[in-house]
């Protein structure tokens, strides 16, 4: 999908907040409601736009632990990382999970109650026979930043003078 200034514009807003109303989205990007809507459509159907949720500091609600996991497998075989990724999907302790080449596996973000809960959960993934042969456990002891609120800088360089 070809990104311009506009479509750039509205999912930096939408970023930034999602309740906003189509009035005001319309008057940001300086279009009238109706075409601003339509590309706030366009932008979902396409799947640009996944969603719209509350941002939630989990351990602030629950004063839980977050924890960063690099997961290293025994065998780089299709059904094995199958095997992987849908036991990791089906775990709620597991809020992110990135596949990632240049040393480690996979970079999992785990949030659980507390550091026992988090050694119960990776003593169940061992006891899967998952084909982990090697994790490394990394407490988070502060986020300084999380989920950026809108677009890097180049992304208006990657529309250019095309959109």
């Amino acid at each position: 999908m070809k990104l311009d200034r506009y479509d750039l514009a509205i999912l930096r807003i939408l970023a930034r907040d999602g309740r906003i109303t189509k009035s005001r989205l319309a008057e940001e990007i300086n279009l009238s409601i109706s075409p601003a809507w339509e590309r706030v459509k366009r932008l979902e159907e396409s799947g640009v736009i996944r969603g719209y949720r509350a941002d939630i500091d989990w351990v602030r609600a629950f004063k839980g632990s977050r924890v960063v996991v690099e997961v290293t497998l025994a065998r780089h075989t299709a059904q094995d990382m199958r095997r992987f990724e849908e036991r990791v999907s089906a775990a709620s302790e597991v809020v992110q999970c990135h596949a990632t080449g240049g040393g480690v596996d996979y970079v999992m973000h785990v949030m659980s109650r507390d550091i026992d809960h988090y050694q119960r959960f990776i003593d169940s993934l061992l006891t899967d026979e998952l084909g982990i042969e090697k994790y490394f456990t990394y407490i988070v002891t502060k986020v300084v930043k999380s989920m950026p609120e809108g677009l890097p800088d180049w992304a208006d360089e990657a529309v250019g003078e095309s959109g």
